[in-house]
């Protein structure tokens, strides 16, 4: 039984952090409230998610970062800046889900699966909305967003409801998004290659 609660936190914390790939503050959202409202057991170091200050903090980031999106020049420039925070945002997210384990266990887990899972997705979005922004000259770019935004959502959600599909659907997402990514830019090759001959 110990070892299914592991197993399921751990994959709650991967999808989480995912999520975070393609928002920041959404999978922090859904993570404080699911803490608050729904049971949802974390770590002491993660305790403070739960908070009416923290879900207030975090429901104001997730607007400000979903609408700044949608601005055509404004989302390339967040794409540099939520790189990082993505990281860390899943590394903390992965470790605080991990209440039984020894601190540095949840802290070496958090760092190689939490920014593992988000520094994957974020680079796949990032190369996708940098294609959009290359092929349409950014204005396929809020579909791109709302794209993000709802992934981000459902990856959040499903993260907490069924951990384990949330882990399946990420991974075959990522193969998608990885697909996607390589024809964009076999057609810009070929675009370029064309119009030079």
């Amino acid at each position: 039984m110990e070892i299914l609660k592991i197993v399921l936190a751990v994959c709650m914390g991967i999808a989480l952090a995912a999520s975070c790939g393609f928002r920041v503050f959404v999978p922090l959202l859904v993570a404080a409230l699911a803490v608050r409202f729904c049971g949802v057991h974390v770590n002491d170091s993660l305790a403070w998610i739960g908070s009416d200050v923290a879900i207030w903090c975090l429901g104001a980031a997730t607007l400000v970062e979903v609408i700044a999106y949608y601005i055509p020049w404004l989302d390339n420039i967040l794409d540099t800046i939520t790189g990082p925070l993505a990281l860390v945002a899943g590394t903390v997210i992965m470790s605080g889900m991990l209440p039984d384990l020894p601190t540095y266990m949840q802290w070496g887990i958090g760092i190689v699966g939490g920014a593992g899972a988000a520094g994957a997705v974020q680079a796949g979005t990032t190369a996708l909305r940098g294609a959009s922004t290359a092929t349409t000259g950014g204005v396929g770019n809020c579909v791109v967003s709302t794209g993000e935004n709802v992934m981000a959502t459902i990856g959040a959600v499903l993260a907490v409801v069924a951990p384990i599909l949330a882990v399946i659907g990420l991974i075959v997402l990522i193969a998608i998004v990885a697909c996607i990514v390589r024809k964009m830019r076999r057609r810009k090759q070929s675009a370029v290659a064309s119009s030079a001959a």
